[in-house]
C-alpha cells in the first residue's frame, strides 16, 4: 500500500501546502541569509540521533551561548526553533529564565515556525483557575498531578510505576497538539529526577520500509484517561478553551496520523505513546494491542534511541513534542523535584506524502 496522507478534519482547506510555505525559507543544511548558525556556538551533541547542549565553558573557544542571549532576538530564536526540531531537545546549562519568559520562548518558537495563528499557549486540564503562576504554566513535580489538590502516592519504591510506562509526548490527547514546550527544575533533589527523551525519527528509521508503510495508512485514537480518572475522582471540572478554539470538551479523546511530519524539518516521526495512544483505527482490538505493544516497547527499550540528562540549578530543557518521547525517572522517593513547564500549541498532526524519514533527508543533503 503506497503512503497516504493522513489528516483530521481541519477548517483550513489545505493545511500542508500553507504549514510547508510557512517554513520554506528554512533549509536543512544551509545557513539562511540573516539567519544565526547556533553551532557556532561552544556545545555538543548528546547522542548521534538526538539532543545538543550548548556549553558553561568552551576549551575550543568558541563563544559562549547562555539562553539570554537568545531572549527577544528573533534570528536567534528563529535559528533555535529549527535545531530543537531537527535534533528533538536542547539544553542550556545556567539559563536564568522565568516562569513568565519560558512561555514567551515557547510561542515565539512556534510562531517562527510557522504556526496557526488560533494556537496560543496550552491550559492544562487539571491546572486549578487563578493558580499562582497562571493558566499557561503547569507546574511539574512528583508529588502532585499540575495542582497541590490532586496529590500522588505513587513515589515508595513499592508503588512507583515501571519506567517504560511512563514514556509519552505531551497533551496528546489535544485535537491541537504541542509543537515546543520548555521545563526548568525549580526545586532540585540532590541526587535524581533525570529525564529521558527519545527521537521520534530515529523510531520510525529503525523500522523496516514494509512496516513504514503498513503505519503510514493508519491513524491512532488518543485519551488522556488519567485526567479523566483524576476529574472524576476528585469532581473536577477540566478546563476548557485550552489554547485552541480546538481543544475543548471533556472526553479528551481525539485522532491523529501513526505516521507524523514534522512541519519544520519535513521529516517523518511514530506519533504514537504509552501515555495517551489507545487503540489503533481499524485493526481489531488484538490486532490493535500487537501493534501498540510492539510501538511502546520499540521507544522505551532501544537506548541508541534516546538522552538522558542530569537536571541542575538553571538548567533549561526545549524540545519539540511532535518529533520526542520524553520519560522522568522515579527514583526520588519522598524527595521534592519541582518545576515549571511552558507548552506551545502547533497544528493539527498531519503525514505529508512527500516527507522524507530524517536518515534518507540527511543522506540526500550530503550527495
Amino acid at each position: 500500500m503506497a503512503p497516504i496522507a493522513v489528516a483530521a478534519p481541519n477548517p483550513n482547506p489545505n493545511p500542508i501546502e500553507s504549514l510547508k510555505a510557512s517554513v520554506a525559507s528554512v533549509t536543512l543544511n544551509e545557513v539562511p541569509p540573516g539567519s544565526a548558525d547556533l553551532r557556532s556556538y561552544a556545545h555538543f551533541d548528546a547522542t548521534p540521533s538526538i539532543g545538543t547542549e550548548f556549553r558553561e565553558h568552551s576549551a575550543a573557544g568558541k563563544p559562549i551561548l547562555n539562553i539570554r542571549d537568545v531572549l527577544g532576538d528573533e534570528v536567534k530564536l528563529r535559528a533555535l526553533g529549527r535545531l530543537v526540531s531537527e535534533r528533538g531537545v536542547v539544553f542550556f546549562r545556567n539559563a536564568v529564565i522565568s516562569p513568565e519568559e519560558q512561555k514567551t520562548l515557547v510561542d515565539t518558537l512556534g510562531r517562527l515556525g510557522g504556526k496557526p495563528s488560533t494556537s496560543g499557549l496550552h491550559v492544562h486540564p487539571l491546572t486549578m483557575g487563578g493558580s499562582e503562576l497562571g493558566d499557561e504554566i503547569s507546574v511539574i513535580s512528583n508529588q502532585f498531578v499540575f495542582d497541590d489538590k490532586f496529590k500522588r502516592d505513587d513515589f515508595t519504591i513499592l508503588s512507583r510505576a515501571a519506567g517504560r510506562t511512563l514514556w509519552h509526548s505531551d497533551i496528546t490527547f489535544e485535537p491541537v497538539p504541542s509543537d515546543y514546550a520548555s521545563l526548568q527544575i525549580r526545586t532540585l533533589p540532590p541526587v535524581g529526577g533525570d529525564t529521558l527523551w527519545a527521537s521520534a525519527y530515529e523510531a520510525y528509521d529503525r523500522l523496516s520500509p514494509a512496516y513504514q508503510t503498513f503505519l503510514e495508512g493508519l491513524t491512532a485514537t488518543h485519551i488522556g484517561q488519567g485526567f479523566i480518572d483524576i476529574a472524576k475522582r476528585t469532581n473536577a471540572t477540566m478546563r476548557e478553551n485550552r489554547g485552541s478554539p480546538e481543544n475543548v470538551g471533556q472526553s479528551l479523546e481525539t485522532v491523529h496520523p501513526v505516521i507524523r511530519t514534522n512541519p519544520v524539518t519535513g521529516w517523518k516521526g511514530l506519533f504514537v505513546n504509552r501515555g495517551f495512544t489507545k487503540r489503533i483505527n481499524g485493526l481489531t482490538k488484538p490486532e490493535s494491542d500487537q501493534v501498540l505493544e510492539f510501538l511502546f516497547e520499540h521507544i522505551s527499550s532501544n537506548h541508541d534511541l534516546q538522552v538522558r540528562f542530569r537536571w541542575e540549578e538553571n538548567s533549561l530543557a526545549i524540545w519539540d513534542n511532535r518529533s520526542t518521547f520524553h520519560a522522568a525517572t522515579h527514583d526520588l522517593d519522598d524527595t521534592l523535584r519541582e518545576g515549571t513547564r511552558s507548552v506551545s500549541l502547533g497544528e493539527r498532526p498531519y503525514l505529508d506524502p512527500k516527507s522524507t524519514g530524517r536518515r534518507e533527508a540527511l543522506a540526500q543533503a550530503q550527495n
